[in-house]
């Protein structure tokens, strides 16, 4: 297991905000190996492609510019001319190939870990300078992994050249009896075939090399226990902060909603584990609404003040459960309940006018509860 400076062992994955961090410094998975296959192999395959073309345009380029008209040897600056325009014909003959390892190396470069333009990684570091820090990353790991990775594609390469060389032995030596066109493209041909055979042999080594590069970037970046506690609480907060940020929240809210409870219309109650404020405006509501509700301790305190405050209460513990189960703080009452709120709503009125002018007392309403929405 690796083990941070503190001696903890980083047997945690990397978080989100880890990988996040690290790409913004710079620090992206990278294959080398993937590059360099990339470019052998499509700059063998591009010059395979194009080596009859590239054939005639350098015999063309070599007999306009090497063999110059007999005016010209008694001019100074002939030379130069000819060398310019050699050079320019040379640029354009090849533009196509340079343009297209340009693309290449760019696609290569950022297939494995994706594009990334960090300003922090283009800073100089003098650490990068220490000779003690630099032997430490040739004994690593990943030193080691690079130096059996040379090995390789040094024996690679070189099996691969030995062979090709004795395989077409006799075309190469065949190159000195053919004209200046074929030769070329003969040779063009050949080192095009080198460079794809090289490909593939150094393929084997990027199949490793891209694993590895993979493995070790998700290593590097592995964080101890502390480390992740000490990321959430960066993330998401003090444990006691936030624990005392919700109970600070709570009780503004529960302080709104008792505000609320002097403008209800009427309490609703189980009669002792259930209260339930409600108000009706016919003017601006399409509904009644719950302005207040609550269990035990605050269903007392909501019929405290409402006692306070003269709002009517009433007992009817079915109705009291399905409004508390059904609707939430600030939401008008469902649909299934209006006929039940308003012959409540009608009894307290009836209660008031009672109340108020006297007569015979309003008996209790038949307050019908679909069995959707009980809870007994």
């Amino acid at each position: 297991m690796a083990e941070n400076q503190d001696g903890q062992e980083k047997s945690e994955a990397p978080s989100g905000k880890r990988l996040s961090d690290a790409r913004e410094k710079g620090q992206l998975p990278r294959s080398r190996e993937l590059n360099s296959v990339a470019l052998v192999l499509l700059g063998g395959i591009t010059l395979v492609l194009m080596s009859r073309r590239l054939g005639e345009g350098l015999e063309a380029l070599m007999r306009a510019n090497l063999a110059p008209p007999r005016s010209d040897l008694f001019d100074p600056l002939a030379l130069l001319r000819h060398l310019g325009q050699a050079a320019w014909d040379a640029v354009q003959m090849l533009a196509p190939f340079f343009l297209l390892m340009v693309v290449v190396a760019v696609a290569a470069s950022v297939a494995l870990g994706g594009f990334n333009l960090s300003s922090e990684a283009l800073q100089p570091k003098l650490a990068k300078l220490n000779p003690l820090a630099g032997l430490k990353r040739l004994l690593s790991p990943k030193g080691l992994m690079e130096l059996i990775k040379s090995l390789i594609k040094v024996l690679l390469v070189s099996v691969v050249v030995v062979w090709l060389l004795w395989a077409r032995r006799e075309q190469l030596l065949a190159l000195s009896y053919l004209e200046l066109g074929p030769a070329l493209a003969l040779l063009h041909d050949l080192v095009g075939r080198a460079f794809v055979l090289m490909a593939a042999a150094l393929l084997l080594v990027a199949a490793v090399d891209v694993p590895f590069q993979l493995w070790d970037h998700k290593h590097q970046l592995k964080m101890t226990k502390q480390e992740v506690k000490e990321e959430h609480k960066q993330t998401d907060g003090n444990p006691e902060i936030r624990a005392r940020i919700r109970s600070m929240q709570r009780e503004i809210a529960f302080r709104r909603m008792m505000q609320e409870v002097p403008k209800a219309d009427v309490i609703v109650t189980n009669p002792t584990h259930y209260a339930v404020a409600l108000r009706y405006d016919q003017n601006s509501m399409r509904a009644p609404k719950v302005v207040a509700k609550g269990a035990d301790l605050i269903a007392g305190n909501i019929r405290r003040v409402g006692v306070e405050a003269g709002v009517p209460i009433v007992q009817a513990p079915v109705l009291a459960r399905a409004i508390y189960h059904s609707t939430e703080l600030g939401s008008m009452i469902p649909q299934g309940l209006y006929l039940a709120v308003a012959r409540l709503l009608a009894y307290v009125f009836q209660l008031k006018v009672y109340k108020k002018e006297g007569g015979a007392r309003p008996p209790p309403p038949d307050l019908p509860v679909p069995e959707d929405l009980r809870h007994d």
